[in-house]
């Protein structure tokens, strides 16, 4: 028998055989049809933050003493902000002495002390001496190297206080020197 008189005489099985046929006909001609999908995140902006340093005595000395006996001493107060929008690691440093007399510098014999008086925003500076005061420095002038100060945020301002007095053991060799360096801050 032939295969159509089969199917003629089963309808059941030429049912199938047509189902069969349908779906390879559907997969070949659908088979170009994908689903897609996407999603977008527009305007990515990236931008670097500063840091930058306000010194009130920028370009000036932050004391300066003339006339000093063996334990004699002076003071003076500087002012130092962060101005950045990022913190910072603040450091003291000094440049290299500049002694009159290189036999018997006074440098080594100048008692640097320099003491953190505390944060403040606005005009009023925090008290120097009032017992929450931080030491940052404490030796002597020639053996002063870099200081660490603190990590201080955008918009933070320090109030610092140096103290130099000639030491008691400085005799008559010392008569009539002088010393002198720059200080700076810096922040990384």
């Amino acid at each position: 028998m032939s295969r159509l008189r089969v199917l003629a005489a089963n309808p059941r099985l030429a049912l199938g055989a047509l189902l069969t046929l349908l779906l390879a006909a559907g997969a070949v001609i659908g088979s170009g049809a994908d689903f897609t999908a996407s999603s977008a995140n527009p305007a990515n902006t990236f931008a670097s933050g500063t840091l930058s340093i306000v010194n009130s005595k920028e370009g000036a000395a932050v004391l300066s003493a003339s006339g000093l006996r063996p334990t004699g001493s002076a003071v003076g107060t500087v002012d130092i902000e962060n101005t950045g929008s990022l913190s910072g690691a603040f450091t003291l440093s000094r440049t290299a002495p500049v002694d009159s007399d290189s036999s018997n510098p006074m440098s080594a014999k100048l008692n640097l002390t320099v003491v953190d008086c505390g944060t403040f925003t606005g005009a009023t500076p925090p008290t120097c001496g009032d017992g929450d005061d931080a030491t940052k420095y404490n030796g002597t002038l020639a053996a002063m190297g870099s200081t660490a100060l603190g990590t201080y945020n955008g918009g933070v301002k320090h109030r610092y206080q140096f103290t130099v007095q000639l030491d008691g053991t400085a005799g008559n060799a010392y008569q009539g020197d002088s010393s002198s360096v720059q200080f700076d801050f810096n922040a990384a």
